[in-house]
């Protein structure tokens, strides 16, 4: 028997995974190649703090494809904020050499912090609501009037008459439409049927 598990995920359960695929995706480009990002952004030297950076990407990529990303959400979220420190560090800086491609890592942050904070928050109600106080139903017998009424009404009781499955062909209205005795044709049709209309 194939189950499909993707149709029961909710839209923040499809976000997260994505956002966790891409902070896993973009982290290991930062550990494996710290030195072409500082190179885009012009901080030359800065590698030790790319690498830091993709290793949190990983990190919380991994956490945010598990069953409760929550927690994994707002550390991406926090991280994003940071990101978006150093950027606008960065930018503030006038005769910042490549400020063309720190205005462009400036959006796609922003992009990817506004989803991580959105998907954390929708994440959150979920979880909170599914971890919520589970009602107490032990008092409650499914009967609405009472186990001694269900009684009597099973053993008749209760209803008065029994109604029938079915009408009585006899007691049906309209005309009656007397049975022809013809012999049925090569077909199978019989005239006067139920099939003559």
């Amino acid at each position: 028997m194939n189950l499909d598990r993707s149709r029961s995920l909710q839209p923040s359960d499809r976000l997260a995974r994505g956002l966790g695929w891409l902070g896993i995706g973009l982290g290991l480009y930062q550990l494996l190649a710290p030195r072409s990002v500082t190179r885009a952004l012009g901080v030359e030297g800065a590698e030790a703090v790319v690498r830091s950076c993709g290793a949190r990407g990983v990190a919380t990529g991994i956490g945010a494809l598990t069953v409760n990303p929550k927690p994994a959400l707002w550390a991406r979220s926090a991280g994003d904020a940071l990101d978006l420190a150093a950027l606008l560090v960065l930018l503030a800086d006038r005769d910042h050499p490549k400020r063309g491609s720190v205005k462009l890592a400036l959006l796609a942050v922003g992009a990817s912090t506004a989803a991580s904070l959105y998907c954390a928050q929708a994440q959150t109600r979920r979880h909170s609501y599914q971890s919520g106080r589970t009602p107490d139903y032990s008092g409650r017998s499914g009967f609405p009037q009472g186990v001694k009424r269900a009684r009597g009404a099973a053993a008749g009781g209760g209803l008065s008459t029994r109604p029938a499955a079915l009408p009585s062909p006899a007691r049906s209205p309209g005309p009656r439409t007397p049975a022809s005795t013809s012999r049925p044709t090569s077909t199978g049709y019989v005239r006067g049927s139920d099939y003559d209309y």
